[in-house]
């Protein structure tokens, strides 16, 4: 694969109307800007030490702490839902520096570093939920910076493969991360400790890739007395298919199940061994990093409301082998491939869809607005589902979930924004 010039290092390229940076005539274009590969390493290294605890905090509460189905529905809804609440600023904060793209994104990850070691001190649900709290903040501040600065340094026509590449970067770092957690489990005694531990180090060695090896570059700086303002970001609303794009989102997440119940729902189903709990995101890990690529380069050809409306279709595949009385051997491979292809064909295909409809002043706050409608109502998913389970029993709450969630996306399909390459 080869890499285009970064916008700091090619200043005489023409700029499309959307301020990417388009190669000269008769060069190459490029596949993939040197950004996007720089930002790509920083989720990487980040996501071994996150997928490091996600992969470990379901059985660490609910077996290890003795929390109910409830208890750990607020609890991953706080880990899953609470950076919507800091994303907002996070954009805007981005956007009004004009180049703070970077140093807002930098922020985040320290905060979210900072948090692994406080897991070590804390035991009961109030400290718990306060450290992943800080922890999700840390994700809000960094989500929609990191996301403008890859939609900044990639063309309209090359945005899907972009956030498919990155995508594809951070998902190893998720494939990763379980693998080293289950590792750790089995090498020591006191195995959460460890990983924990472990987790706070690879978390700060991120931190340092970003800050030596990402360029400090965003969007253009506004003029004097235009900078961006909140209100002007809330605007952004009134643009249609913006606006259509955004409350899609918040629809399809209100009917989105948490990954770690699927973890545990899959669990239970097959009788999984606790100490192989951890391995089971690697499914799901690996799927996205294999289809992340190629499902990008397919929104960018076919559409990428199309395959972020699909990818939702094999959501709904896995939510019926789930309900099914099918136990073969061959349910957890195909529950995971289609978790994988969910979120590689949704993920980053949203962000690229998003950008279209944002001017590149305010790209950061447009694309987390979409990122906190979606925050929001999976928060809500968490929730509701979690009481669902405790109150009638898992079964039942994903049936709920599952028609739901199809009627949600025949919704979304006849709201498709229109006038945008997203269709």
């Amino acid at each position: 694969m080869y890499v285009a010039d970064s916008r700091a290092s090619a200043p005489s390229a023409p700029a499309s109307a959307s301020g990417a940076v388009r190669p000269p005539a008769g060069r190459r274009r490029a596949a993939v800007a040197p950004t996007v590969l720089a930002l790509g390493t920083v989720s990487l290294v980040t996501d071994v030490s996150s997928e490091m605890v996600t992969a470990v905090l379901p059985l660490y509460l609910v077996t290890g702490l003795g929390l109910s189905p409830l208890g750990f529905g607020l609890l991953d809804g706080v880990y899953n839902g609470f950076s919507a609440l800091v994303r907002l600023a996070g954009g805007h904060l981005a956007d009004r520096g004009g180049g703070r793209h970077k140093w807002v994104a930098g922020a985040g990850y320290a905060l979210s570093a900072l948090c692994k070691p406080l897991l070590l001190l804390a035991h009961t649900l109030t400290p718990i939920g306060l450290v992943l709290a800080a922890d999700r903040t840390g994700k809000g501040l960094r989500t929609a910076p990191r996301d403008a600065l890859i939609s900044l340094s990639s063309t309209p026509e090359t945005r899907g493969r972009a956030f498919g590449v990155h995508r594809a970067m951070d998902t190893a770092g998720a494939l990763l991360g379980p693998l080293v957690a289950f590792l750790i489990l089995r090498a020591t005694v006191d195995g959460y400790d460890a990983v924990f531990t472990v987790s706070f180090c690879v978390a700060v060695l991120g931190v340092l890739v970003l800050v030596l090896f990402v360029p400090g570059g965003g969007g253009r700086p506004a003029p004097a007395g235009k900078r961006p303002t909140l209100r002007a970001g809330l605007g952004l609303l009134r643009h249609r298919d913006l606006r259509r794009i955004a409350v899609c989102a918040l629809l399809l997440g209100l009917a989105t199940v948490g990954d770690s119940f699927v973890y545990l729902l899959l669990q239970r189903r097959l009788g999984v061994p606790d100490r192989w709990f951890a391995l089971l995101p690697l499914g799901t890990a690996a799927a996205f990093l294999l289809l992340a690529m190629p499902l990008g380069r397919l929104a960018d050809r076919v559409g990428r409301w199309r395959v972020f409306l699909g990818g939702h279709g094999a959501l709904l595949l896995a939510y019926g082998l789930l309900l099914t009385s099918w136990h073969g051997t061959v349910l957890p491979y195909a529950v995971l491939l289609l978790h994988g292809t969910f979120y590689a064909a949704t993920d980053g295909v949203l962000m690229a869809a998003a950008s279209d409809s944002v001017p590149e002043a305010l790209r950061s706050s447009g694309l987390a607005l979409v990122q906190t409608g979606q925050a929001l109502t999976r928060f809500a998913c968490s929730l509701g589902f979690g009481a669902a389970w405790t109150v009638w029993g898992d079964r039942t709450a994903l049936a709920a979930a599952t028609a739901a969630l199809a009627v949600c996306a025949v919704f979304s399909f006849t709201l498709r924004p229109k006038g945008t390459t997203t269709v």
